[in-house]
């Protein structure tokens, strides 16, 4: 008994109440090989040209990283109003680098998603800093932890504060449906003007949230869920002078077995200034003149793109993906307003990557896998520049 309560007390994380906390994550080694150049060497999104990117470009590169390692805390509180209350954060070290030699190698540490929950039997909610529930799905991959994989390839997604109800239908033992709605912050993808003073963005100068709703069906099929749903979302963006803009976003996602090996999964979307998202390829408003001059006319950019996954179970503890992901701002608009966009200083008008992979469970503590991605991005009238991107994965789950 003695031995027993020993080996408890060297696996209990404490907390400062009494209610239990969880401590998870996983430490991820990742090594990469580029040939071509890309934006960001670990986890690239985007094929530059190493003619513009001179003399900070690269043909082809070789590296290594841990920054996209994650830690989760999740504390699990008292019941109130018969709901059951839970909190949780999730870290990783992909928020930059430090000012100081080999800086590369000291990612610092980065805010995921943090959330408040309160859960009854049917009904959720939901506040805090999460995903984006009206675009709940990703691809399957360990190249790509500190975003979402196919990222600016037809993925929407971020981490957004906000605040969502979720309530489920049960329609049989084997079918439910599931209506979401909630405010966000309305994200336009800017960066913050200073390191530690908060400027409001364009979004939240338009003094509203964002608005966002999601219903989807599920049926139980060979085992798993077959789900289907569609959501949708608005936000007024203020960029000045009082030229507004709206951005809106209608998408669709499925989740399709296909026995008990082989299983589909994918989203698509349409909407217009959505490069807070992730998507027209973070390209969000355009413009026909100067920002700073009131007469300047301000335009969402309309674009849609979406992702497919198949994923093939060989065994239980090891699985093939091969996914594909694109995304199309409307060229036509970029030609029309002369292609001023805000941040980007390349106009692209689509950008796709075909990537698959092999993960493989060792034990149930270990992973590793192998990637290959292949990007692809085109520029307005000047052709499109292409890059490749090997990765190998180690991932211990604590």
């Amino acid at each position: 008994m003695e031995g027993k309560i020993n080996d408890q007390y060297q696996t209990k994380v404490e907390s400062g109440s009494k209610y239990r906390l969880r401590l998870s994550g996983i430490v991820l080694l990742n090594l990469y090989e580029n040939r071509g150049t890309v934006d960001n060497q670990d986890y690239p999104e985007l094929a530059l040209s190493q003619k513009s990117e001179a003399p900070n470009s690269s043909a082809g590169a070789f590296g290594g990283s841990l920054r996209q390692s994650q830690i989760s805390l999740q504390a699990f509180g008292p019941d109130i109003a018969g709901a059951r209350t839970s909190a949780d954060v999730k870290l990783d070290f992909a928020g930059g680098f430090p000012d100081a030699p080999n800086g590369a190698w000291m990612g610092l540490v980065r805010m995921r998603t943090a959330t408040v929950r309160l859960d009854w039997t049917n009904t959720s909610i939901v506040g805090g800093q999460d995903r984006l529930f009206f675009a709940p799905l990703a691809p399957t991959t360990l190249a790509t932890l500190a975003t979402p994989a196919l990222s600016y390839s037809g993925n929407l997604w971020g981490w957004t504060p906000q605040v969502r109800v979720e309530h489920r239908v049960v329609l049989s033992d084997v079918s439910s449906l599931s209506f979401q709605g909630g405010i966000l912050d309305s994200l336009t993808g800017d960066e913050p003007h200073d390191k530690f003073d908060r400027y409001p963005s364009w979004g939240e100068q338009s003094g509203q949230p964002g608005f966002a709703t999601r219903v989807s069906w599920s049926h139980r099929m060979f085992g798993q869920d077959f789900t289907v749903g569609v959501g949708g979302y608005y936000g007024r963006q203020d960029w000045g002078f009082s030229r507004s803009v709206d951005g809106w976003a209608g998408t669709m996602d499925l989740t399709l077995p296909l026995g008990k090996r082989f299983e589909f999964t994918g989203e698509f979307y349409r909407g217009r200034a959505m490069a807070g998202f992730g998507g027209g390829i973070g390209q969000s408003v355009l413009l026909n003149g100067s920002f700073l001059n009131p007469a300047t006319t301000f335009r969402g950019l309309d674009s849609m793109g979406g992702w497919a996954q198949l994923k093939f179970k060989i065994k239980s503890n090891f699985e093939i993906n091969g996914a594909f992901g694109s995304d199309n701002p409307f060229a036509g608009e970029l030609r029309r307003y002369n292609a001023n966009t805000i941040y980007i200083p390349v106009t692209y008008t689509r950008n796709l990557s075909p990537l698959v992979n092999f993960i493989y469970q060792i034990r149930s503590d270990i992973l590793f896998s192998t990637e290959y991605r292949y990007l692809k991005s085109s520029v307005l009238d000047s052709g499109s520049n292409s890059a490749n991107h090997i990765n190998l994965s180690l991932g211990y789950i604590f």
